[in-house]
């Protein structure tokens, strides 16, 4: 095959054993890779009984067409497994270089069950498997450790995926970190790396799978390397982040909970104001002109290196405006201690957020918080909180948890404090403003997700207005609908946004629908086309869907947190909120243009339609 390797690792930690599966031309081109490899192993090897801390859970590792060939947006991978923090399916993707690497080590993805009785790590080097002892590599934060696994191997070349002390500690928001700064953040999946007492997988590989056209797809790269300016300037000149007044005026910027609270210090943690007082230079993935990753370095009142990177928007929002801070050092710092502990930043503030609304309203006191003012805008306050959090001592045992089960704990009111969709929390986007991400955080499969969703506010954009009509949208629905129209835009979107997710390929390319058929032709040789391409998309959320259904979860599970169908306290918002009836009407609507029943249950002619009949069997009677 091109593109490929045609080969899947496999490992057994209890057994201490690994192995090799080869796979046919025909499960790739059907799955293509990412969430597509990670959905299909999760519902054929898992069940509802699976503990996702458990050794039965699997922890995959999936590349895919694109990963590690040469053409921007390639330094893309995924990585899933039943998710610690939702109970359901649970996925995420990252950049860097790790994914490339693997595929150059000649893997297409790594598949992970059991549990080691004692710390290991996981060495992959040009085809060979070898699992090795981590004990005195547990405990150790993430930068240490890659230095220490780079040492032991003699190769500062070695990329490293690995959780910090937080997946060791299984908080339940522990990311996996890859490259030290690239994460795959959301779902919990560091703690069910540590519930393995997986440490890493480090790897090395020197032979980068042919392709069919290389000069196509030098032809794409060098189109892209040639607009960068044109058509990505903010993201290459200062990443994401760099529009956070607009997104206060407009009312997106959660502040305080997402309270919509007045935060006249914007400007303050602006990208651009962070990369002024503290940027030292632009970071970039595999094969990437865009170079959109921050590096900052502080020398006080705290100490921040930049082998941790910085902060992106989501950190700059979940630590800074939605805990009322606007002290940029601190927000540094925490995204430091996030990187080195391994845990989602996204999940971390937010869970902070709730803790300090908690603390307003009583329900937390000193006594519970070791003695700290847990207050909005608090920023020493929430610097400690979130080292607490990685050690799980004192407070942070509990907000270890996440929102969901801390406020389940509290009790008195605590519940409509967490603002999380599946016991995920809420992405720093706000779904009063965009009424379409509100239908998509609340069917997400992996709880709230801003990246698989659509974006209300952008579609009106010249880039994403080219997308939608090459799918044949042709008229634009308004911001504040959510009709039909809006429905039907969000379903064609969203599969389109999907496609990332299973190509992998990295959703800031300004690539439309004809450029990503063109470099799947170019990589693979396939007669692929835009119908194919999106189907498998459609597949992978289906399987995504029955894996929940499996698991219990119901329609009702499908709804966002009280708070966003009331107005903001201030600003844009303060008149507006989501109408619940009419979020329920799009639901519906969602479900059956998905093939799926009015209970979300995808239905036996859409698996046989999507060529996955063998799933049948894991609908529920």
């Amino acid at each position: 095959m091109l593109g490929y390797n045609g080969r899947i690792l496999r490992v057994d930690l209890s057994e201490g054993k690994t192995w090799i599966e080869e796979p046919s031309e025909e499960f790739y081109r059907r799955y293509i890779g990412g969430r597509g490899f990670i959905s299909y192993f999760l519902l054929r090897e898992t069940d509802s009984k699976t503990d996702p801390l458990g050794p039965e859970n699997l922890l995959i590792f999936a590349l895919g067409a694109v990963t590690g060939n040469p053409i921007p947006g390639a330094g893309r991978h995924s990585v899933g497994a039943i998710s610690p923090l939702t109970g359901g399916y649970g996925e995420a993707e990252a950049g860097g270089y790790w994914g490339a690497e693997l595929k150059r080590a000649g893997f297409d993805a790594i598949i992970i069950k059991g549990s080691s009785e004692k710390p290991v790590y996981l060495w992959i080097n040009d085809g060979r498997a070898e699992i090795r002892d981590a004990s005195h590599l547990w405990g150790m934060k993430t930068k240490e450790a890659q230095e220490a696994i780079r040492k032991e191997l003699s190769d500062e070349g070695i990329r490293v995926a690995q959780i910090g002390p937080a997946g060791e500690k299984l908080v339940r928001f522990a990311c996996i970190m890859h490259d030290i700064t690239r994460a795959a953040g959301r779902a919990g999946l560091g703690a069910v790396m540590g519930s393995k007492k997986l440490k890493a997988v480090a790897v090395r590989g020197s032979k980068p799978p042919k392709v069919a056209n290389p000069a196509k797809l030098r032809e794409i790269s060098r189109w892209l390397a040639q607009n960068v300016e044109r058509l990505v300037r903010s993201l290459h000149l200062y990443g994401t982040g760099a529009a956070m007044d607009i997104g206060l005026q407009t009312g997106n910027l959660p502040v305080n909970n997402f309270r919509g609270d007045p935060f006249p210090n914007v400007m303050d943690i602006d990208a651009r104001t962070l990369k002024k007082k503290y940027g030292i230079r632009m970071d970039t993935c595999f094969a990437c002109p865009v170079a959109c990753k921050k590096v900052v370095k502080i020398e006080e009142p705290w100490k921040v290196d930049p082998a941790y990177g910085g902060p992106e928007y989501e950190t700059l929002a979940s630590l800074g405006s939605d805990c009322g801070i606007d002290d940029l050092e601190a927000i540094c710092m925490a995204n430091q201690l996030c990187n080195a502990y391994g845990m989602d930043t996204i999940s971390t503030g937010a869970t902070i957020a709730f803790a300090m609304e908690c603390f307003e309203n009583g329900i937390l006191t000193k006594e519970d918080t070791n003695g700290l003012e847990l207050s909005f805008g608090n920023a020493d306050a929430m610097v400690k909180v979130v080292e607490m959090i990685g050690e799980r001592k004192g407070m942070g045992d509990l907000l270890a948890e996440g929102s969901k089960r801390a406020a389940e704990k509290l009790g008195k009111g605590a519940e409509k404090f967490a603002i999380h969709v599946k016991g995920q929390e809420v992405p720093m986007h706000e779904p009063r403003l965009k009424r379409g991400l509100g239908l998509g955080y609340a069917v997400s499969p992996t709880g709230a997700d801003h990246c698989h969703n659509m974006h209300d506010t952008a579609l009106n954009s010249e880039r994403i207005a080219n997308e939608l009509r090459s799918l044949g949208i042709l008229e634009i629905p308004s911001v504040e609908d959510l009709g039909p129209a809006k429905v039907r835009t969000f379903y064609y979107y969203v599969n389109y946004r999907v496609l990332n997710n299973v190509l992998p390929i990295c959703l800031f390319m300004p690539f439309d629908l004809v450029h990503k058929v063109e470099i799947v032709r170019a990589i693979t040789g396939w007669n692929t086309t835009a119908w194919e391409l999106l189907k498998a998309a459609e597949r992978a959320t289906t399987m995504t869907r029955l894996i929940n259904v499996m698991r219990g979860f119901k329609s009702n599970d499908d709804w966002l947190p009280e708070r966003f169908f009331k107005p903001h306290r201030s600003g844009a918002l303060s008149k507006t909120a989501l109408d619940p009836a009419q979020l329920k009407k799009a639901i519906k609507l969602y479900y059956l243009m998905m093939g799926w029943d009015e209970n979300g249950v995808p239905k036996e002619e859409k698996l046989h339609e999507l060529d996955i009949a063998w799933a049948i069997e894991k609908i529920p009677i």
